[in-house]
């Protein structure tokens, strides 16, 4: 089937209901549909948008085009919760009809202002030539749940010096003001973030633009995202154009930050270490956190990349989200590590304590869905790991390899092969003496949180349904293992 431009920006109003039945069947009829992480009815889904909590519900939208695995006109759905394990659909909540956003609401963020919750986003335009012309819009969701968007944008021009790549507003308010700052290209082709303030949401000023020390960093800056945590200042953002360096920016695309002083908002000076990136495996991008009630600052990510092919695509879907991940600091690093209450999909469990050497299974550890922490101490062995998702010929590997001292994640025998181009081997150095694997297992997907979340790795799988197996093994010597399993249904 080809995506022509026509396709790709055909609106789901425009669209015969049965086109839309016969791919909601194709979708369902997908081996790979995940059992608990937020995914798209049918289409693709890219970037979390307006994380936000409001009225005793955790908000959560996304980047979404209904008819196809493939990026075209682009939707925000809205998902909500009350604990961020158990999600309900709410529908569409920004629909692309708007001569600000024809061409795709593009992403954005959320905050509540005056009892309601304001959406922040970029409207993507295009005119007869394809040339882009980006607005920032506002859209505003009452206690009722119902989503108006404003009839003009709250943006409408691109600072000078800057190309039309201008996108993602994330905002926060800081005293009486709030703020907002926006992805960016300079006309030399390089990224950077760009500061705004307003005093009510809906009346803008440029301030200028965010100084760095990463003046030639990538050639746009997508998804900025700042914060603070234990009086440090702490920018997210995901820069495009990075060559691979080592183990490090391996992927098309990346995403990190950076930790530093808290901003000047009146100076624009952001004083930093160095460029660290979140997450070190193969499907993540574009993560957006929120401050909640309970006082902790929650990621979620796409756990996917822009200009891939995925094994779903030919059942009509791409994508979903990562599960949500609790932001701290320690040593000037950010850790994440799942959200507590994620502890409520646990089913059955299974504890094992045991000495292990070569490779070692463990009766009645198996399945397509869990949960599992395994410790290992006390090894001499080379290297030492486990097995996910093992069949006949597939097997998903993580492993520390004590000479290098580096975790590693294998995917060359997972599945269905996809990325191939991009490797299919991630790793990154870990100094520790003890090693802790905390390990989601979806039906296509592995999440894997190292030493309480000093490092994350973060992979789509697609392995055959019967590819269950779960083994540990420690080769040239051994190590003694503790591991805990429950089941997720």
């Amino acid at each position: 089937m080809e995506w022509t431009k026509e396709r790709r920006y055909k609106r789901l109003d425009e669209t015969e209901e049965k086109e839309i039945h016969e791919l909601s069947k194709r979708v369902n009829e997908c081996p790979w549909r995940q059992k608990f992480h937020i995914q798209p009815v049918t289409g693709l889904l890219n970037d979390p948008n307006g994380f936000s909590f409001y009225e005793g519900e955790y908000h959560l939208f996304y980047q979404w085009f209904p008819l196809g695995p493939v990026h075209g006109l682009k939707y925000w759905y809205h998902t909500k919760s009350k604990d961020l394990v158990h999600w309900e659909n709410a529908g569409i909540a920004i629909e692309p009809y708007d001569y600000f956003d024809s061409h795709g609401a593009y992403s954005g963020s959320a905050i509540e202002n005056n009892g309601k919750l304001y959406l922040m986003y970029t409207g993507n335009t295009r005119d007869e030539n394809w040339v882009r012309k980006p607005y920032q819009c506002i859209a505003i969701m009452d206690l009722g749940g119902s989503i108006t968007k404003m009839n003009k944008p709250v943006i409408s021009t691109v600072p000078t010096g800057y190309t039309e790549h201008f996108r993602d507003p994330k905002v926060w308010k800081a005293g009486e003001s709030f703020y907002a700052i926006i992805g960016a290209q300079r006309f030399d082709e390089t990224g950077c973030v760009l500061l705004y303030s307003s005093p009510n949401m809906m009346d803008w000023q440029f301030e200028g633009e965010i100084n760095t020390n990463m003046r030639h960093f990538g050639y746009m800056w997508e998804c900025p995202d700042y914060f603070e945590i234990n009086n440090k200042g702490i920018l997210i953002f995901s820069p495009q154009g990075i060559l691979p360096k080592e183990d490090e920016f391996q992927n098309i695309y990346q995403s990190g930050y950076l930790i530093g002083d808290k901003l000047d908002l009146a100076e624009k000076n952001f004083v930093h270490g160095s460029f660290t990136e979140l997450d070190r495996g193969f499907d993540f991008y574009a993560p957006q956190t929120m401050f909640d009630p309970k006082g902790r600052r929650i990621l979620s990510g796409w756990m996917g990349l822009p200009e891939i092919d995925y094994p779903t695509d030919r059942y009509g879907w791409a994508h979903c989200l990562t599960l949500p991940r609790d932001i701290t600091i320690r040593d000037n690093k950010l850790l994440q590590t799942p959200v507590s209450e994620l502890k409520k999909l646990r089913g059955e469990k299974i504890t094992v304590e045991t000495i292990i050497y070569g490779i070692h299974a463990i009766d009645d550890f198996h399945g397509e869905s869990y949960e599992l922490i395994a410790e290992f101490t006390e090894a001499d062995a080379d290297e030492f790991g486990i097995e996910l998702r093992v069949g006949e010929q597939e097997k998903t590997i993580v492993k520390f390899e004590k000479a290098t001292k580096k975790i590693v994640l294998d995917r060359t025998f997972s599945g269905q092969p996809f990325a191939e181009k991009f490797g299919t081997i991630r790793k990154c150095h870990l100094d520790a003496e003890k090693i802790k694997f905390h390990i989601f297992v979806d039906v296509s997907s592995v999440e894997v949180f190292i030493n309480d979340g000093e490092e994350v790795f973060t992979a789509r799988i697609f392995p055959k349904k019967e590819s269950t197996g779960i083994r540990f093994f420690a080769n040239e010597g051994q190590a003694n293992l503790r591991v805990v399993k429950w089941t997720i249904d």
